[in-house]
């Protein structure tokens, strides 16, 4: 072997520059991790890998409080209060429109049973419409290829707030359109004098796919505003097609907005079915139907709505609300709307005292009065409340019936859906950990929503809801009492988490 001693000592003087780089290298690393802790996990149970930022993410939620949810979560699972309370206030006492006999009852029934699992409850007065359904009846009473001495019954029901026919009824011939542009499209001359169905069909589809809610907002509009519109164009009464997806020939009450500029007219809703009985007939000529609508607006009633308060050990004055409203429409007993939302909200405030916990923030429920027709009770709430909206923490809302939960919805900070992801976890046990940001959360909390307060609303099924909201099939039986226990399960974590919180929600 021929020995270069040039070649040699060149290649020890670059073996000996690349471990000095070596040792340099090791030794920024290891300083590097020195001035760089760990992050901590969102929930505060343990180190995640090593953030790019120096900064550690705020603990939410401590390790107890995490554990209490979980026992709120399968004692919510395994009991039946919640259900006990929707089947009195639907079974027992029934319809609670407001100003009626029933709603005054619930009241009274609801205030007691807060009152007995120790929560500190008070009546807030506020003053209700008294409205009463009366006689509902129409008929055909002329038609194409009719036979002679018949008519046919059409089977409706009053709109909420409508305003009566004389007791005789009135007879006028029926067009009908589809929408405002197709009414509007209309020489006045041809709607004077007539009676206006609005043909809307509720999306099915769209309900079908889980999104009723927005099947039910494009539909409803003709409910609200359709009386006044046709009362415009000069005609006598309005029908609209019932806003929901029953198949069943039921009618769909709510209600109604008459407009200051235009003549209060009879309002109701026919069912589906007979919504195309009419226009078939109306293509092939001219139709008449007689119509008999007597509700009756009465004076006012005193009522009120249902305050129950746990207070806080650390935080009494930040209020965490969860709520539903008590009254209901008349034509069913109002289990799905919304006895199925107050029961849960008490079953929230029952387990949390059932199982001695201890809310650092006051957990306030509420049963809303007259949310149906005038929202007087959430009206009230907000003026009673000026001064404290600031220190409503947040606001929760359950008004969707009683479907199986898949999650929460949110009307707050992108900030928070991060802040709640150990809930989401918990819940997501049961099926329900999607956290959903959404416009709007429930009508009673919407003067909370806008003076900044964090909303929320449980994500619920509702690809059948609107086959009985506001009908006669609103009863007891449509609630599956497994999926009620599991809307009080999301409903009762979510409540406690938000009173346990150690960071305040950003607004």
């Amino acid at each position: 072997m021929h020995f270069d001693l040039a070649s040699t000592l060149n290649l020890i003087a670059m073996r000996c520059l690349l471990f000095f780089l070596g040792l340099i290298l090791f030794a920024l690393q290891c300083d590097a991790q020195e001035r760089t802790p760990a992050s901590t996990s969102v929930d505060g149970t343990g180190p995640t890998s090593p953030s790019a930022s120096p900064t550690a993410t705020p603990i939410v939620f401590s390790k107890q409080t995490l554990d209490d949810l979980r026992r709120l979560q399968q004692a919510a699972l395994s009991s039946d209060y919640a259900y006990r309370q929707v089947a009195h206030l639907a079974n027992n006492i029934g319809p609670r429109l407001s100003g009626s006999t029933q709603a005054a009852k619930a009241v009274e029934y609801v205030a007691g049973e807060l009152k007995a699992i120790g929560c500190q409850v008070q009546l807030e007065k506020l003053t209700v419409p008294h409205w009463v359904r009366g006689e509902e009846a129409a008929s055909l009473v002329q038609f194409p290829g009719q036979a002679e001495n018949t008519t046919q019954k059409i089977v409706l029901c009053a709109l909420g707030a409508s305003v009566a026919t004389p007791a005789e009824g009135i007879t006028g011939e029926v067009i009908a359109v589809k929408n405002f542009e197709d009414l509007k499209a209309l020489p006045r001359e041809k709607v004077v004098g007539k009676i206006v169905l609005f043909n809307y069909s509720f999306d099915k589809q769209m309900a079908a796919e889980g999104r009723g809610g927005d099947a039910y907002g494009q539909a409803v509009v003709y409910r609200a505003d359709g009386p006044s519109s046709a009362a415009r164009q000069g005609a006598v009464a309005c029908l609209i097609r019932s806003v929901g997806g029953a198949d069943y020939r039921i009618p769909h009450t709510g209600q109604t907005h008459y407009a200051d500029d235009a003549p209060k007219i009879p309002a109701g809703a026919v069912t589906a079915e007979d919504a195309d009985l009419i226009v078939d007939l109306t293509q092939q000529g001219p139709v008449k139907m007689k119509l008999v609508l007597t509700p009756q607006t009465l004076a006012d009633v005193e009522s009120a709505n249902v305050i129950a308060d746990i207070k806080g050990s650390d935080h009494p004055e930040q209020t965490v609300i969860v709520s539903g409203h008590l009254d209901s429409w008349d034509l069913g007993t109002g289990a799905i709307d919304d006895g199925a939302g107050v029961a849960v909200s008490m079953e929230a405030a029952n387990l949390v005292q059932k199982l001695h916990l201890r809310p650092k923030r006051t957990i306030r429920v509420i049963a809303w009065m007259n949310e149906e027709n005038g929202l007087a009770g959430s009206k009230q709430y907000a003026k009673d409340h000026e001064k404290e909206i600031s220190n409503h923490f947040g606001a929760m809302e359950i008004d969707g019936g009683a479907g199986h939960p898949l999650g929460l919805n949110m009307k707050a900070k992108l900030e928070v859906k991060a802040m709640l992801e150990p809930v989401a976890a918990i819940l997501q046990q049961s099926g329900a950990g999607i956290l959903n940001f959404v416009e709007h959360c429930g009508a009673d909390i919407e003067p909370l929503e806008k003076a900044g307060v964090p909303a929320f609303s449980p994500i619920q099924d509702s690809r059948v809801y609107f086959n009985y909201h506001h009908t006669s099939a609103d009863t007891l039986d449509k609630i599956v009492p497994k999926e009620l226990a599991e809307n009080s399960a999301v409903v009762a974590v979510a409540a406690y988490a938000l009173a346990n919180m150690k960071q305040p929600l950003p607004r």
